[in-house]
Order: structure tokens, then C-alpha cells, then sequence
């Protein structure tokens, strides 16, 4: 029993040296699609180690959420795929939110349920015609169960949503994708929700290494590339992705519209023809991305907006289909050692909460969830069917083949270690 209560002591103290700590309001998106992950109150301590204050779930899994009752973790449940036919059912809708968030509420900070991920780019009518149609069942049953002012309703895309990208002023939507677009932008701007963008600089590497900078998508020293259209000066290539997606926004008349970014991260393994999934690139990638959120600088095209972004992902998951880097995306392995060392990290009694509970305990957050009495499932024991590989339509090679190299802006100083 005692070596039980000095683990988290133990593990603290090991975290510091693996990682030096720096304040973040750093998203990490926590994804269990493996047989071998470490229990979500050990994933409470994981996450506090790197400083996140936000998580990003592909359910709504109420182990995950009781763990993180009282420590003032955001969270963000997925509703998946599968589920958007019948969550248009208004009663369907409510009874899932509910068993699956208002159950939690209010020890568990759950502000956001995205309905569906990457679904406009599946080239299924059927899906998305019904994706909009969810997300708005599910924005009228939180106004009906008085939660709609706390969570918003959103749902993620992919970057292959854009017809152009490069350079960034010319990013404009898919003209095939526009009619199915502009309505859920008019829902985002009447209820007040994010516009979310799953975005991979490493897919744009991977695709053509010999004419992509390696340093330019890694936030590493380099040139840079200037937009002929607006003079902005872009040093990396993440900060060119967000800007294309604010620029197709304008020409559709949303330019006031936040963009998250929902998924970015870069694989530490991959095979043969994976080009650039290693460690050490993986630790450039993450680490850097890390310290430019800790700037609190926007992008040149919105230099006063902070940056929300969500890295993918908190574990290695060992039953992903697809290429080797897809189960390699992770910060922490099952074990709970890091990947490799980000070089940074945040004190948990700082950034996130100062209370970390066990399953089952916290106001609000204790039991098993009540049934929903209906047909439309839990997602407790299921993920999202987008979820199980990470979308490589990004933007294509060549459209970066103008992307030079400029210096990154200087690393942030780092504050101190903790216990």
C-alpha cells in the first residue's frame, strides 16, 4: 500500500527530469485504440506531466472521465461516425448527453462534443448529409437540458477539405464541398462554436521529402517563405495550414470564425517509405510546437489570436490499422515512459487542477451511467469509425515546393522543476 501512494511522487520526480517545466494551455488528443494502455487515473499524472490542460477524447469513455473529476482538465467527447444517423433523433440525442456527459457534470470539465470526425472527406453523401442535421440535435438537447452555454458543438475536419493551400492567402474550400460547408459555418457562428481542423505537416513531408524543408515543418531554424499576396512571413508550415483554412473562411464570408487545431503530431516509428517518422524528428516536431503555443502568438494572418491546438496523441496504440507510424504517434508508451524527451513540461499544481481523483469518485462523476433506455448505445466501449487512421490528405507536396527555411523564433525560458 505504501509503495502504491509514493508512485505518483516517484513518477513526478522522473517526469521533471525527462522534461524541464514550462506553463502550456496545451490539448492532448487520448486516443485507446490498444490492448496494453496504462489505466486512465495513470493517465491523469501523464497528462499533467507535459501540461495539458485540455483532452481530447474519440468517445466519452466514463473511466477516462471520472479519473479526471476535480482537476480541472477540459475535456472535449467525441460522438462518433457511426452514430449520426440516429442522434438526429432528438430523443436519442438527449439521452446519449445524458448517460454520457451530464452524468459527469459538473466535477468533470467537459466543454465541447465533436459530432463525427473527418466526415466531409469520406466521399460518403449519406454521412455527410446527415453530419449537420446531428450536430444540431445535439446542440438543441443541451439547450433543452440548460447545458448549452458551457458546451459548445463542434466536429473536426480534415485538411483535405481544401482545394488550394499554398500559399496561404489563396486556401480556399473544396468547390464540391462548399454547399455541405457553408451551413455548418452558419452553425459554428450562431452558436458559438470553434471551427475544427486536423492538420499534419509531417503528411506534406512524408509525401515529397526531396522538395519539402524538413526544417520547415519542424519549427527548426530555417528561411522561411513570404506569401507574394499579403507580405506575411511564414517560418513554419503549420502556421501556413491554419492560414489557408482562416483565408478559404474569408472567401466564403466567415472570417470571424476561431480555427482549432483539432490533430497535428508527427509518428516517432514508420515503415520503409515512411520518410522522417523518428524519434528525433518526432521530438523536434512536438517539442517546438510545444514552445510556440507557450508564445501565445497567433499566426501571421491572426497574430493576436492564441493558438488552440491538440497534439496527437497522449499513447502509442498498438491496434490501429494502416502503416507503422499510425500506431506510433504517441508522447508516452504503454509503459508510461516517454517516447523521447520533449525538453519541456508544466507543474500539475499549476496549469491544471491541485485534486487528482481515482474512477468513481467527485460529485457528479461517481457510478456507471445510467442506461439510455433506447437503442443508441454508449460510446463507453467503442471509437469513433473516423478515428482509426489519421488522414494523410493534406495538402500535396507540391504545393509547398516554394517553402523555404527562416530562423524560429527563440525558445522560451524554462521556469524550474517540480516534484
Amino acid at each position: 500500500m505504501e509503495s502504491t501512494r509514493l508512485y505518483p511522487l516517484l513518477f513526478f520526480f522522473v517526469s521533471a527530469l525527462w522534461f524541464p517545466v514550462m506553463v502550456t494551455p496545451l490539448g492532448v488528443n487520448y486516443g485507446q485504440i490498444a490492448n496494453n494502455l496504462p489505466s486512465p487515473d495513470d493517465a491523469v499524472q501523464l497528462v499533467k506531466s507535459i501540461g495539458a490542460t485540455k483532452v481530447k477524447l474519440y468517445d466519452a469513455d466514463p473511466k477516462v472521465l471520472r479519473a479526471f473529476a476535480n482537476t480541472g482538465v477540459e475535456f472535449m467527447v467525441c460522438l462518433g461516425n457511426e452514430y449520426l444517423s440516429k442522434i438526429q433523433d432528438p430523443a436519442q440525442a438527449q439521452s446519449w448527453i445524458k448517460s454520457n456527459v451530464q452524468v459527469h457534470l459538473p466535477a468533470t470539465k467537459i466543454t465541447a462534443i465533436f459530432v463525427g470526425n473527418e466526415v466531409l472527406t469520406f466521399n460518403d453523401t449519406s454521412l455527410s448529409g446527415n453530419l449537420l442535421p446531428a450536430m444540431q440535435s445535439v446542440h438543441a438537447s443541451l439547450v433543452d437540458l440548460g447545458l448549452d452555454k458551457q458546451i459548445t458543438v463542434t466536429t473536426a475536419h480534415s485538411l483535405a477539405i481544401l482545394e488550394s493551400s499554398y500559399p496561404p492567402s489563396s486556401g480556399k474550400f473544396r468547390r464540391d464541398l462548399i454547399n455541405c460547408i457553408t451551413p455548418i459555418l452558419s452553425f459554428h457562428l450562431k452558436t458559438g462554436s470553434p471551427f475544427l481542423i486536423n492538420a499534419y505537416p509531417y503528411f506534406a513531408y512524408k509525401g515529397n521529402p526531396k522538395q519539402v524543408s524538413l526544417d520547415f515543418v519542424l519549427f527548426q531554424p530555417n528561411q522561411g517563405v513570404l506569401d507574394p499576396a499579403t507580405n506575411f512571413h511564414y517560418d513554419n508550415m503549420l502556421f501556413a495550414q491554419i492560414d489557408a483554412v482562416h483565408s478559404a473562411l474569408d472567401a466564403v464570408g466567415y472570417n470571424k470564425l476561431p480555427v482549432h487545431i483539432s490533430e497535428t503530431g508527427w509518428p516517432s516509428k514508420g515503415d520503409a517509405d515512411e520518410a522522417g517518422a523518428t524519434p528525433d524528428n518526432a521530438k523536434k516536431y512536438n517539442g517546438n510546437l510545444i514552445k510556440t503555443i507557450c508564445q501565445r502568438k497567433g499566426t501571421p494572418m491572426r497574430p493576436n489570436c492564441d493558438l488552440n491546438i491538440y497534439v496527437f496523441a497522449l499513447f502509442n496504440e498498438n491496434m490501429k490499422p494502416g502503416p507503422t507510424s499510425e500506431r506510433n504517434y504517441g508522447l508516452f508508451k504503454p509503459d508510461r515512459t516517454p517516447v523521447y524527451s520533449l525538453g519541456i513540461s508544466t507543474s500539475s499544481t499549476t496549469s491544471v487542477g491541485n485534486t487528482t481523483s481515482s474512477s468513481g469518485s467527485g460529485s457528479g462523476g461517481s457510478g456507471t451511467p445510467a442506461s439510455s433506455g433506447s437503442s443508441f448505445p454508449s460510446t463507453a466501449n467503442s471509437s469513433s469509425t473516423g478515428y482509426l487512421s489519421i488522414s494523410s490528405a493534406v495538402s500535396t507536396g507540391k504545393d509547398h515546393l516554394h517553402l523555404l527555411p527562416k530562423v524560429l523564433a527563440p525558445c522560451l525560458l524554462l521556469i524550474g522543476l517540480f516534484l
